[in-house]
């Protein structure tokens, strides 16, 4: 008589396991990782310029009592090209957009740029991924906005959208 229960237990387990795995795909946590440098100044970082002619991005550029967002992106990042606009739209609206282009190079960059367009004041090159790391960055794109003083009062994790900026320009007004 024990011998046919033993039979069903593994599958018994294995519907168990199905019911577990179809609970968690219909009921998922929040996967995102709040940034712990988020009210905290920016860590310290100088990149060289990622086009001639344009200057490089440090973290002295983000005291100057302006506020700004500050956006990583990649030449080789296909959400990146669907933000391009959003951000575009946002500058026209007066926001000081500073990029930094993650594991890029100069030529890559401008191919970029040149086929979607330019929303940056700025562009800093971080061809080792240490600067975004340093701030807390953990994939392309996202989006920082920082105040006046350097300190991050927000990070966006994936593409900016036409809903986002009413909530990207409010901290940005909070930013002053």
């Amino acid at each position: 008589m024990k011998r046919p229960v033993l039979i069903w237990l593994p599958a018994l387990f294995g519907l168990l396991l199905c019911g577990l795995f179809y609970a968690g795909l219909r009921n998922p946590d929040d996967h995102i990782i709040p940034s712990t440098l988020v009210g905290k100044p920016l860590p310290e970082f100088d990149t060289p310029a990622a086009l001639p002619g344009r200057g490089g991005v440090a973290s002295a550029d983000f005291t100057d009592g302006k506020p700004r967002l500050l956006n990583v992106f990649a030449s080789w990042c296909v959400p990146c090209v669907q933000e391009v606009g959003v951000l575009a739209r946002l500058r026209e609206r007066g926001v000081d957009i500073t990029g930094i282009a993650i594991h890029d190079s100069t030529t890559e960059v401008a191919d970029f740029l040149a086929r979607n367009g330019d929303p940056y004041g700025a562009i800093g090159l971080d061809n080792e991924g240490r600067t975004q790391v340093a701030f807390g960055s953990t994939g392309v794109p996202e989006t920082f906005v920082i105040d006046g003083t350097g300190r991050i009062l927000y990070q966006h994790i994936g593409v900016v959208t036409d809903a986002d900026i009413p909530k990207l320009l409010d901290l940005m007004r909070e930013g002053r």
